[in-house]
């Protein structure tokens, strides 16, 4: 699980809780069944009503991956397996690599390498992968989509759930104290609404698009390496070039790594 994004999510409740304390507000006013109502069951119609039903089944598998703590391939130990193949494949010909290829646990990597080994065209291979990485692409992009929808949704739904509960304060202005109670359980709603759409859902938003964004950096990392070692690139000039597209800190740690080696 993904305890960072966990501890995200609790840290930005405890300071929603935290301010109402200092603030001398009662804590109690949060547990509104209604607010809650309107908002969580108000932001999956949004969402019903947003994507056709086979996306909108996809939302657990999307949360899912989202707090699912995925092991990264370090894009260093990438380049040096990369490279380490590049000089097996120059000594011993592109075939020497197909007992390797078994051993590798990355996929789509696997996957590049057993096209080269089978003599497929580069053309063929780098448009294969690429819709591969398109299509995963896609997948990333539904799931920041539904988040940012909710997201939307969620605050303005707040202000109708306030709307809702004035109404209902407005039928009993003869009970000042009751009144009072209310008109604060009112803007509960609008409360839930701000916290659930800028809180959890636009940042979960966010987090799936830099997710996307590490895996697809990774996935043309291979890609690139894949058809120099199929052109019978230099291992060295291989290892320069894939460290040349990678960010400015990555490309000093993997420097350093490999000067170390």
């Amino acid at each position: 699980m993904d305890i960072f994004l966990v501890i995200g999510v609790i840290t930005g409740l405890l300071a929603v809780v935290i301010g109402m304390m200092v603030k001398g507000a009662n804590v109690a006013v949060l547990l509104n069944p209604a607010a809650a109502i309107i908002i969580l069951i108000g932001t999956t119609a949004a969402v019903m009503n947003s994507f056709p039903k086979n996306e909108f089944l996809k939302i657990p598998k999307i949360l899912g991956a989202l707090f699912k703590e995925k092991q990264k391939e370090d894009k260093g130990s990438i380049i040096m397996q990369i490279v380490e193949m590049s000089k097996t494949s120059r000594k011993n010909g592109l075939l020497s690599l197909e007992k390797a290829i078994e051993s590798i646990p990355n996929k789509f990597m696997k996957k590049g390498l057993g096209m080269v080994v089978d003599g497929t065209e580069p053309d063929t291979i780098r448009e294969i992968l690429e819709i591969e990485i398109d299509g995963m692409e896609e997948r990333h992009r539904l799931g920041a989509m539904i988040f940012t929808t909710a997201g939307g949704a969620a605050p303005t739904l707040g202000v109708l759930g306030a709307v809702v509960g004035l109404i209902g304060a407005l039928g009993n202005l003869n009970d000042i104290e009751k009144l009072g109670h209310m008109i604060a359980g009112a803007f509960v709603a609008t409360l839930y609404g701000i916290f659930f759409g800028y809180v959890v859902c636009h940042p979960f938003a966010s987090r799936l698009k830099r997710k996307s964004h590490q895996e697809i950096g990774s996935m043309y990392l291979i890609l690139e390496g894949i058809l120099a070692i199929q052109a019978g690139a230099n291992p060295k000039s291989i290892q320069e070039k894939l460290i040349g597209m990678l960010e400015p800190d990555e490309r000093i740690t993997i420097e350093a790594e490999t000067a170390e080696r």
